[in-house]
């Protein structure tokens, strides 16, 4: 009977302890649901380090052996156009003639002027972005020689290109990292608590755009950063 009511007073007390207890457990676990989400955001406008630079020109006439001719002829002149300009000859390749005989087509005349038609390109693929750039401005200098460019084709666009990302992606995360929790602390004082530990972390994707439309050498590079923290009373 004595070993009854002493298992009654300590099932008793434990039930008054689990009691008190409870709040405070409950006010804790409760504290774990209060998060704020937020997003920091790191931009930099960064130089390009790469460029693809196709020179195209055309070719017409109405004998194919002198249309080859003439195809090496300007080859050959774009080539030293670009060595002497400060291009390596690693850094330049001619790609195969697009040739189109107008007379063995299904539609069309056969009154046009010219009966074969090349399109051909050498492009030029080098980390030198200033000497590409001082080289753009003389292409004149090819049309004075009597090589006819086909312009910048959808096609054969030149392009700009960053690839020293690697570089910079540290120090753009802690940007990002730190945006985002200058901005969560502004909200926890604004709502009278104080800022916790992180709960999730995620990194955003780097993203690489031309700055503007007319500037397509200069990039600008960023990343959002999303970031859960706890708050506190």
């Amino acid at each position: 009977m004595e070993n009854k009511n002493f298992c009654a007073i300590c099932l008793l007390i434990g039930l008054i302890f689990i009691g008190a207890m409870l709040p405070a457990a409950v006010s804790k676990f409760r504290a774990y649901d209060r998060t704020v989400t937020v997003k920091g955001l790191s931009e930099r406008e960064v130089a390009a380090d790469k460029v693809i630079w196709p020179l195209t020109f055309n070719v017409v006439g109405n004998d194919l052996n002198a249309v080859y001719a003439e195809i090496e002829r300007n080859t050959d002149a774009i080539r030293k156009f670009l060595l002497d300009g400060g291009i390596s000859e690693l850094e330049i390749s001619v790609s195969l003639p697009t040739l189109s005989d107008k007379y063995a087509q299904e539609y069309g005349s056969n009154d046009r002027a010219y009966r074969y038609f090349s399109k051909n390109v050498v492009t030029v693929c080098t980390d030198k972005v200033d000497t590409v750039l001082a080289l753009m401005p003389r292409q004149s200098e090819l049309l004075k020689k009597g090589i006819a460019g086909s312009g910048n084709s959808w096609d054969n666009q030149v392009q700009f290109q960053f690839e020293g990302l690697n570089s910079i992606k540290p120090e753009m995360i802690e940007d990002a990292t730190k945006n985002a929790r200058e901005a969560a602390e502004k909200f926890a004082k604004d709502s009278g608590s104080r800022l916790g530990k992180i709960k999730t972390a995620s990194q955003g994707t780097f993203t690489i755009s031309d700055r503007d439309s007319n500037t397509p050498y200069i990039k600008k590079v960023r990343v959002v950063s999303s970031v859960t923290y706890y708050l506190k009373n």
